[in-house]
């Protein structure tokens, strides 16, 4: 078991600062801020002697102040590969993450498709049809609600999972009498005001959840793949019973579109820039680590452009939808068809090479229900 501090070898030690993983970035130094450029004393004439010409700020002065604010930063980013390097591979794993999925019923389908004006009343129908929580969900589980709470924006703007679906989500689950309800992920910035502002901390905790800020969390190493080595995985995605996914869909500039498969990667900490050098494989194989009991992608409203942070309410359309299902991949691949024009990303491609769903989603004839 691990917390957010970690110790490193001595060799480590000269690119930590006393605090951070790494070193502090350096400062950018913009080329027509002269106030901070390199300063140099310039001696001032007195009374008594004469004047003395001023020393002029050469052009190889500057650029030799440049010059040492930028190998400053190169070290800086010498010092975060060295770092990274060791944490996903000269380290072991602590514990591995259990396979969450269950069987349904055969005469229950695998994905629901639900419309209405309440998003709430969509999400319960939608899994009652499926066969309630409770075919999912039994007394002694400890079950993990995975929202996506990425950006410090509001409900309305559609950067994050709503905050009424989540809340829906642990009541169903508190009714099928979980042992333990959590509500956790790891934000892109400022985890507090992220939770806080998208509304879900409030409506999460009011509907009998334990909210968990990854600040507040334990980590443990968990292994995502012999790609991506070794991370450390915040411990409610380590001890769950049962785990459920509930992405928003929405625009994302790198992917097109993010749902499901992309929100797994909140279950480690802030830095993790590495999974993006192959971003699309990366997505697969946290999908393979991470097997949910069930997905159910908010398209409540979706964020059309400018994702997958937002702030413009212009770009936000409601489409009053929610989908849930046990085939991850189809979730996905349905989200992609309230985006007109948006071609299936490759991640989905190579997830179903891996065995982890289909992308052609109507082959699990999907139900659709009116939610009221």
């Amino acid at each position: 078991m691990r917390n957010c501090k970690r110790a490193h070898p001595e060799w480590l030690q000269p690119y930590l600062s006393r605090n951070l993983r790494v070193g502090p970035p350096a400062p950018q130094v913009a080329m027509d801020d002269i106030s901070r450029w390199p300063q140099y004393p310039v001696p001032m004439p007195d009374e008594t002697s004469p004047a003395k010409p001023k020393r002029l700020l050469t052009r190889r002065a500057v650029l030799t102040g440049i010059g040492g604010v930028v190998g400053a930063g190169a070290l800086g980013v010498g010092g975060f590969l060295l770092v990274d390097k060791y944490d996903r591979f000269a380290r072991s794993a602590d514990r591995t993450i259990r396979d969450h999925r269950v069987e349904l019923a055969a005469t229950r389908p695998r994905m629901v498709i639900a419309r209405g004006l309440d998003p709430a009343r969509s999400v319960r129908a939608a899994v009652e049809r499926m066969g309630g929580m409770s075919a999912l969900v039994g007394p002694a589980d400890v079950v993990v609600v995975k929202p996506n709470i990425g950006w410090d924006r509001t409900a309305e703007q559609g950067a994050n999972t709503h905050p009424e679906v989540v809340a829906e989500v642990v009541r169903l689950c508190r009714e099928a009498r979980a042992r333990r309800v959590i509500v956790t992920d790891c934000p892109v910035r400022r985890s507090r005001a992220a939770f806080e502002r998208s509304g879900i901390l409030a409506a999460a905790t009011a509907a009998g959840a334990e909210v968990i800020l990854p600040e507040d969390s334990r980590y443990y190493t968990v292994e995502i793949s012999k790609r991506l080595g070794t991370w450390d995985v915040l411990e409610p995605f380590v001890i769950a019973d049962k785990i459920i996914n509930i992405p928003v869909a929405k625009h994302h500039e790198l992917t097109g579109v993010t749902a499901g498969l992309k929100n797994w990667l909140g279950i480690t900490g802030k830095t993790r820039i590495t999974f993006h050098s192959d971003l699309q494989h990366s997505i697969a194989e946290l999908a393979a680590l991470m097997r949910p009991t069930l997905t159910i992608v908010d398209g409540s409203r979706v964020l059309m452009e400018h994702g997958p942070s937002g702030g413009n309410l212009d770009d936000v359309k409601p489409t009053r939808t929610i989908a849930a299902g046990v085939d991850p991949v189809a979730l996905d691949a349905w989200a992609f068809t309230l985006f007109p024009n948006k071609p299936v990303p490759e991640n989905l491609r190579i997830a179903e090479g891996m065995g982890l769903g289909q992308v052609n989603f109507a082959a699990l004839s999907p139900e659709e229900i009116t939610a009221g």
